[in-house]
């Protein structure tokens, strides 16, 4: 394959700098160029078309959301992932920034970090986000619809009733999360619990956009927080979330255990309570994201009776977590993020 082509968009001379470095040490990357705000970097796109463009946020001139928009209305084809500060600010921007249809973003440093551990936490971030977006693009695309539980981790012949529905993703994840959720209906008759990969302060607002887009309540989960039907708890960020039996009620535990997959929260974490917890009467939705998060509390899932279903790979922005489930052979079905939604609702139920 030819090298992937990327322009470095970043007002900041020395991170302009750094990231162009961190891209150039990789075999496979080329920086076609720099741009110091959007006003030149859409001039450069015009002329360089670039294959992706890293852009940051808050620039002179013309910002990154602004950039954005334009980029995604001009340029469809070309990916962008957002450089993003860690703070309150930086985190509700980046949400937006994804729903606007960036691809991915990474985060910057503390200004307490060393020099060297900046550079570190930026190549450590970008260069496996990189290679996912564009990893298996060349390859076949596996057919929706498709069924692929194997023998041997076969669910009952009358699956049991629904009592949960457990979602995990990550890159892609925040615009598939509102596809899924915008279709399900006020009513529906099981609690959702949803881990999307994403750091502290940017789930709560994360939260916030599906609540306002959604029939269902969306909240940020909390500490104790009972399950109850028809609402969405999404998992805090750097905090794994389980659920566990209370009585006559279900909770949600949070934790900030050691880093599973690489992640906190993981759907891994939260799968592997909700196959202890529900059995047979549990659902997985194994949405876009990279790497394997999710697969081992798929098993989990699988072998207590439960159902698993997983998001294609043709509208997936990067098929790693479902594929890795589909690979293993423990989805029930592949299905279009559009029709994950109705997918729910018919194994669910509601009340309307």
């Amino acid at each position: 394959m030819p090298p992937i082509r990327i322009l470095v968009v970043d007002d900041s001379v020395v991170a302009r700098r750094i990231i162009s470095e961190i891209l150039s040490e990789e075999d496979g990357l080329e920086v076609v160029g720099t741009a110091p705000n959007g006003r030149i970097a859409l001039a450069k796109i015009e002329r360089m078309r670039p294959d992706l463009v890293t852009l940051d946020i808050d620039m002179p001139e013309l910002d990154g959301m602004e950039t954005l928009s334009r980029v995604r209305a001009a340029y469809p084809e070309i990916d962008v992932i957002m450089v993003s500060n860690l703070t309150l600010r930086g985190a509700r921007v980046t949400v937006d920034a994804l729903f606007l249809g960036a691809a991915d973003y990474v985060t910057k440093a503390t200004q307490t970090t060393s020099a060297e551990a900046a550079r570190a936490h930026l190549r450590d971030q970008l260069i496996p986000k990189i290679r996912a977006l564009y990893l298996g693009r060349e390859g076949s695309a596996v057919p929706a619809r498709t069924v692929a539980r194997q023998a041997g981790t076969t669910a009952p012949k009358r699956p049991a009733k629904v009592g949960i529905v457990a979602i995990g993703a990550s890159t892609g994840g925040p615009n598939a999360l509102a596809d899924v959720l915008n279709t399900i209906p006020k009513g529906l008759v099981a609690p959702v619990v949803i881990v999307q990969h994403m750091p502290k302060n940017f789930t709560a607002f994360l939260a916030d956009r599906l609540n306002s887009r959604c029939a269902l309540t969306v909240r940020e989960a909390e500490n104790g927080t009972v399950l109850a039907p028809g609402d969405a708890w999404i998992a805090p960020g750097d905090l794994h979330i389980k659920v566990r039996r209370n009585g006559l009620t279900t909770e949600i535990v949070t934790d900030d255990g050691a880093l599973v997959n690489s992640c906190r929260p993981s759907a891994d974490v939260l799968f592997t309570s909700v196959a202890k917890c529900y059995s047979a009467s549990a659902l997985a939705v194994v949405l876009t994201g990279m790497g394997q998060d999710g697969l081992e509390g798929c098993r989990a899932i699988a072998a207590a009776g439960g159902r698993i279903v997983v998001q294609d790979q043709q509208t997936s922005v990067v098929w790693g977590m479902p594929g890795n489930v589909f690979n293993a052979g423990l989805a029930d079905a592949v299905l279009p993020c559009a029709e994950i939604g109705p997918e729910i609702v018919r194994r669910v139920g509601f009340r309307s």
